[in-house]
């Protein structure tokens, strides 16, 4: 592994699809109000916007837990215990100076050693072209994370998707319509981000979850999606914009076949952790053999 990443969840082999994930949506699944309160938070807010005044707050869901059961004739399935939080409380828990004291703190009082961190569930995608070709994007220096790394095709399912208008309440958000974002939301992101029709896209499988160690262990889904395009098509609609041009600065292929030895390359020191995260999840779990799940597994973050 890469002291960088860690692997919370890692599915069957070949992922699972939309239809074997389910949601639990819970406010005793949100984290904890910090020690002494929550006012860091806002003075961190208020310092990032001054640097970097284009940063926008927005509702996220936050992982607490997962649960994989065995295998039965709708095959395995996943839970997902997620509770709300936001962009604003990530940034002023899971980048804050203090996220290494939260951990411990969160530790010792609440036994979860994640219980203090916004941790907002991100999502990225291994996406493969049609000539074998797994597509990688440049960041912008621009960006709040990872600026001038490289990363695979991703970002946040959106509460406010599932239910726009104020802030979503935990009771107005139907646990299979979470699971519909987190499924969709992948999709979305590679057309934004890399300019590819969605009907190019084919429906995704989530491999498992990766947790970022350089961001307090924040997690984030990656799945499988495969492009009817080639790697050559691919470029030519990137390099024609998109909704989310701005994030990224450039397009870099990989053949499949190389993706197994990735990290003895140059090009891994390059790859932020969720990028290696996806990369993990890609070489253990996409093209493995079927095998029998055991019993349930229950994973926590912390």
């Amino acid at each position: 592994m890469d002291p960088e990443v860690s692997l919370l969840l890692q599915c069957p082999p070949g992922g699972l699809p939309e239809e074997q994930v389910r949601a639990e949506l819970s406010p005793d699944h949100d984290r904890r109000p910090l020690p002494g309160g929550d006012e860091a938070i806002a003075a961190i807010w208020e310092s990032r916007l001054q640097a970097q005044p284009w940063l926008f707050d927005a509702p996220k869901f936050r992982l607490h837990s997962v649960i994989l059961a065995p295998a039965d004739s709708q095959g395995p399935q996943l839970l997902l215990r997620l509770g709300l939080t936001s962009y604003r409380d990530f940034l002023g828990t899971n980048w804050a100076s203090s996220a290494a004291w939260l951990r411990q703190q969160g530790a010792t009082d609440w036994g979860d050693k994640q219980a203090y961190l916004a941790d907002p569930l991100g999502v990225g995608a291994t996406l493969t072209t049609a000539d074998n070709f797994l597509v990688f994007l440049r960041r912008s220096r621009q960006v709040a994370e990872a600026p001038g790394l490289v990363d695979v095709p991703g970002g946040h399912p959106e509460p406010q998707a599932v239910c726009p208008g104020d802030s979503p309440l935990h009771k107005d958000l139907p646990g299979e319509l979470v699971v519909h974002e987190l499924f969709s939301s992948v999709l979305q992101e590679i057309c934004d981000e890399v300019n590819v029709p969605l009907s190019t896209l084919s429906q995704p499988l989530l491999l498992g979850i990766a947790c970022n160690e350089t961001s307090a262990g924040r997690a984030s889904a990656e799945f499988y999606v495969q492009c009817s395009l080639t790697s050559e098509q691919v470029r030519k609609y990137y390099m024609s914009g998109g909704a989310e041009a701005h994030e990224s600065t450039g397009i870099i292929f990989v053949e499949t076949q190389r993706v197994r030895r990735l990290q003895e390359t140059e090009m891994w020191a390059e790859l932020c952790p969720s990028a290696k995260g996806a990369v993990f999840l890609y070489n253990q779990v996409q093209g493995s053999p079927t095998v029998a799940l055991g019993p349930p597994i229950l994973a926590q973050l912390g």
